[in-house]
């Protein structure tokens, strides 16, 4: 397995050892003896499973306080583009995104710990998104920020959207609180 940085502190890809034969392939998608490296404490407590349609655009979401999400995230059929934003407010890389093509067929993994806003466009005719989650969904501390804020400059590689109504009332970029406060890594 390789742990790989991200140009954004925190960020990380995860390409697990992938196992293939005439039959097909095998892979842990996850071990906590082999994942330590994306933290010392991370704690998995929920797994989400999405299915989407071609152009479908998702988020860009976060929780903020007790439930603040990290996420490990995954593509188990298609391909999508996975989308995290920087919400740290005094970190060198605020605002900024990182983007990478999670698919069937390259396994990757992206890792995105509290302090980041999280989204999807699907690349494919169909997609089945899987993540796991450091905390549980709790509606009341659920945040969204609008995927197509102006601030962001995101390129979701989608000629006409599909969002939701929920995702459509998102806040602007400039509007965010400041739930998450940058701690330079010592």
């Amino acid at each position: 397995m390789k742990i790989s940085k991200t140009p954004i502190e925190g960020l990380l890809v995860v390409e697990p050892d992938v196992f293939k034969d005439s039959r097909g392939y095998f892979y842990e998608s996850y071990n906590s003896k082999k994942y330590i490296d994306l933290g010392d404490k991370i704690n998995f407590v929920q797994d989400n499973i999405s299915n989407s349609k071609h152009g479908t655009v998702r988020g860009l979401h976060y929780q903020v306080g007790d439930n603040a999400q990290g996420k490990l995230c995954q593509v188990l059929k298609g391909r999508v583009l996975d989308v995290a934003v920087d919400i740290r407010f005094g970190s060198p890389t605020f605002g900024k995104y990182f983007s990478i093509e999670l698919s069937e067929h390259n396994h990757l993994q992206f890792w995105m710990p509290p302090g980041f806003a999280h989204g999807f466009s699907v690349l494919s005719d169909e997609a089945i998104f899987s993540y796991k989650c450091t905390a549980f969904y709790d509606k009341a501390s659920e945040r969204c920020i609008m995927y197509n804020d102006k601030d962001l400059h995101i390129d979701w590689v989608i000629e006409i959207p599909i969002v939701s109504e929920k995702d459509k009332q998102g806040m602007k970029f400039s509007e965010i609180e400041r739930d998450f406060i940058y701690n330079s890594p010592k």
